[in-house]
């Protein structure tokens, strides 16, 4: 079986796994709130790279390894990523055409309306209310979309993933 058969779909899946090893890592407790989502903007990046690969059946998966890595309630993370997965595949014709800044707002959206999913789905279990610092991530993860979005589109580039 040849590699080159698979265009770099390893890539793919590493960045995924070095998304999940952030998201896990710990942090001091004043900065755990400000955590950017950064599963969350791997996948809408692959979903706006390669709509045709990466989608609502990968975000869901990627969503229920999210869960389980988290300990949080089986599908919570899972039904904010079809979300996310659904909108930027739905939308990737257009939003490539943006600057950089603008999908930096764009990510910003859509990692505001994961977390509020967050909360209304824990919300409904008795287990959330809802805080100021929900927004948090999504500020940190409009910050740093820019530099993850050159450095994947290089890491895309270099080694061919299609």
């Amino acid at each position: 079986m040849s590699l080159d058969r698979h265009h770099g779909g390893w890539v793919i899946v590493l960045s995924f796994v070095f998304s999940f090893m952030l998201a896990i890592l710990p942090m001091p407790a004043w900065t755990s709130a400000w955590r950017p989502d950064w599963v969350a903007m791997i996948l809408i990046y692959w979903c706006l790279a390669l709509p045709q690969r990466v989608g609502v059946a990968t975000a869901w998966f990627v969503g229920i390894i999210h869960d389980v890595l988290n300990d949080t309630l089986l599908g919570q993370h899972a039904l904010g990523f079809v979300l996310i997965g659904y909108l930027a595949v739905k939308f990737h014709q257009q939003v490539r055409l943006f600057p950089v800044w603008q999908q930096a707002i764009g990510v910003f959206g859509m990692v505001t309306l994961n977390q509020l999913l967050g909360i209304w789905i824990q919300s409904i279990f008795g287990s959330s209310q809802m805080k100021g610092s929900f927004i948090y991530p999504a500020f940190s993860s409009l910050l740093l979309w820019p530099w993850l979005f050159l450095m994947l589109r290089d890491i895309q580039r270099k080694y061919k993933v299609s």
